[in-house]
């Protein structure tokens, strides 16, 4: 695609409009979102973007606009993930409820701008060296062994205390107590930074941990930085939204996992085979977008469709073992949350 320049100012300048205003409306009014107001914002943002790539679609054609959709739904997928994790940095953190909003957004603006310069550095690398689309390609195949190996969310620890985290603790003299939003607090004289501080900057960087992944693997489906940065910025600026509708039902996603997983290594091998055809080896194909969006959407319907039904027979067996749907056994103990929610409690707290 060879954009104009006012085309990218245009669309950054969008973007920034609408998380401007995002920002000011959790600012004017901090609290925890019912899910009516959520299921609201979230169609907002999916109405965005799919509006955004009907332009693509009759600007650029059907490649392009193909390409942007499939990027799309990949980001906005391994984003379901990325809330599995926030789910315990929030918890781990004890974010007030109210404050949760502002934490994710700016969180998200923190991940959006860290993201862009990941894309721009794989851009001018995959410009110039096209041997890393092997690396990427297997790389996205090992991440997808080890997220069936892990479950979602990958590895509590590593997520939660990453090395920018570490650095910042260690920088910033930080208080123990939230002071309301305040990003700082005056404690016997002293200026702090409070916990809501540290909690925004895990958020962000925690995000940027999971783009080693996806980064490749929309790398996979379209070459187009455009395309790349746009489709980024769409799945993450509904994710705060996504957070509070979805967050009590991510313990139903039960194979989120396994779907995920298979959808990066499809993307693996097609980023291999592409390169290899790329250098000539004449029995590699090249995998259609329209291929590509159809094993991702098939992919992610048949994993939700599993998960439900997982789901249901689980409450049903338990409900049969003596376990009541408010977690109240035959013999009158009360049921641990973290027990009935796989390790991650319905009010956003890690289980221990």
């Amino acid at each position: 695609m060879d954009l104009p320049t006012w085309v990218w100012i245009a669309t950054l300048g969008g973007i920034a409009v609408v998380i401007a205003f995002d920002f000011y409306l959790v600012a004017r009014n901090p609290r925890d979102p019912s899910f009516r107001e959520s299921l609201v914002s979230v169609s907002v943002y999916v109405g965005l973007a799919v509006l955004f790539g009907l332009g693509v679609l009759a600007f650029a054609g059907p490649q392009y606009g193909g390409e942007f959709f499939a990027g799309w739904i990949t980001e906005y997928s391994l984003s379901v993930d990325n809330l599995f994790v926030f789910v315990l940095i929030m918890g781990r953190f004890a974010v007030p409820r109210e404050y949760r909003q502002k934490v994710l957004i700016v969180g998200v603006v923190l991940a959006l701008v860290l993201r862009a310069l990941f894309i721009a550095v794989g851009a001018e690398a995959i410009s110039r060296f096209d041997w890393l689309f092997y690396a990427f390609g297997a790389f996205l195949i090992f991440t997808a062994w080890k997220m069936l190996k892990e479950g979602p969310g990958g590895d509590e620890e590593e997520v939660a205390e990453n090395a920018v985290l570490r650095k910042v603790r260690r920088v910033l003299p930080t208080s123990s107590r939230y002071d309301g939003a305040s990003l700082t607090t005056r404690v016997d004289g002293r200026r702090l930074v409070t916990p809501m501080l540290i909690v925004m900057v895990a958020v962000g960087t925690t995000d940027l941990l999971f783009a080693v992944d996806s980064i490749p693997a929309i790398f996979g489906l379209t070459k187009e930085p455009f395309l790349v940065l746009t489709a980024n910025a769409f799945a993450l600026m509904g994710l705060r939204q996504l957070f509070f509708l979805v967050g009590g039902l991510l313990d139903r996603l039960v194979h989120l996992a396994k779907g995920l997983a298979v959808i990066l290594a499809f993307i693996g091998v097609k980023l291999i085979l592409e390169a290899l055809h790329h250098h000539g080896v004449s029995w590699a194909p090249e995998i259609p977008i329209l291929t590509s969006l159809g094993v991702i959407v098939v992919v992610l319907l048949i994993t939700t469709a599993a998960s439900l039904v997982a789901s249901r027979q689980a409450r049903q067996r338990a409900e049969r073992e003596g376990v009541g749907p408010d977690g109240v056994q035959a013999d009158g103990v009360q049921a641990s949350a973290v027990e009935r929610s796989g390790g991650v409690r319905r009010d956003g707290a890690a289980g221990s």
